[in-house]
C-alpha cells in the first residue's frame, strides 16, 4: 500500500499510509496530512489514489510543490519520488508498483483506432480478481467502432491537457473516475467527479466530445 514518509532536517515525524482515494494535504486540521508550519498553506495539496497509481497535485499552494527538485502543479508520483515543501521532505514509498504492476495506458479518444493495446494475458494481482471479456468501444467519430481491451489495472482514456479519466479494475469490476481537465466525462448523461462511480455492462461514457461504451461479457 502506497505511504507517505514526511520528515524534516533528516528526522521522521510521521508515516502515512494512503487508504484512500483522495488524500489532502496542509496545514489546516482538517486535512489528512497536517504539517502545521506557515511555509504549508491550509490546502496544499491532495493525492489522488487510482488503483495502484498515486498523482499528486499542488493545490495553488502558496509557496509551491517539488518533486524531485522540480516545481509541479500535477504528477503521477514514481516509487522512492522525494517531495519537498517548505523545509519539510516527504519520502513516497509504493513498493507494489515498483514490483511489477503494470503502467497505465493512455489512449487519446481522438485516435484510438490508431492505438494498439498490449494484448499481453491478464496479470493476476494479489486481491484482484481478473474481470475478462470487459472493453471500452468507441461509439463516435474518427475512431467509431475501436475497442480497446481493458486487461490493465488502470487504463486511462481522454486527451491529456483537456480531459482524461481513468478506468480502475478492483475485486468485483471496473470503477471509472476524472483525473484532469476542466472537461469532466460523463457517465450515461451524470457528471463524473472525483470520486469513482461503479460501471456496468452497457454504460455510455463521454469524454472530450467522444462517446464510448462499456461492455462486460
Amino acid at each position: 500500500m502506497p505511504k507517505m514518509i514526511v520528515s524534516i532536517d533528516g528526522v521522521v515525524i510521521k508515516e502515512v499510509q494512503l487508504t484512500k482515494d483522495r488524500t489532502t494535504l496542509g496545514r489546516r486540521p482538517y486535512n489528512d496530512i497536517v504539517i502545521d508550519n506557515l511555509a504549508v498553506s491550509g490546502e496544499h495539496a491532495v493525492m489522488q489514489m487510482l488503483g495502484n497509481e498515486v498523482h499528486l497535485e499542488d493545490l495553488n499552494s502558496t509557496n509551491g510543490t517539488y518533486i524531485n527538485g522540480k516545481a509541479v502543479k500535477k504528477q503521477l508520483l514514481q516509487n522512492n519520488d522525494g517531495i519537498e515543501i517548505g523545509k519539510y521532505k516527504i519520502k513516497f514509498i509504493n513498493e507494489a508498483a515498483a514490483a511489477g504492476f503494470e503502467k497505465t495506458a493512455v489512449y487519446k479518444a481522438d485516435s484510438m483506432a490508431s492505438a494498439t493495446p498490449t494484448q499481453s494475458a491478464p496479470t493476476a494481482h494479489a486481491g484482484l480478481e481478473t474481470v475478462r471479456g470487459s472493453a471500452i468501444k468507441v461509439l463516435s467519430g474518427a475512431a467509431a467502432g475501436r475497442e480497446v481491451a481493458l486487461i490493465k489495472v488502470v487504463t486511462t482514456i481522454g486527451k491529456p491537457g483537456v480531459a482524461v479519466a481513468a478506468i480502475t479494475k478492483r475485486p468485483h469490476g471496473f470503477v471509472v473516475a476524472h483525473v484532469e481537465g476542466v472537461n469532466k466525462p460523463t457517465l450515461n448523461g451524470t457528471t463524473i467527479g472525483a470520486e469513482p462511480v461503479a460501471l456496468k455492462n452497457g454504460d455510455v461514457l463521454e469524454l472530450a466530445g467522444t462517446q464510448m461504451q462499456f461492455v462486460q461479457s
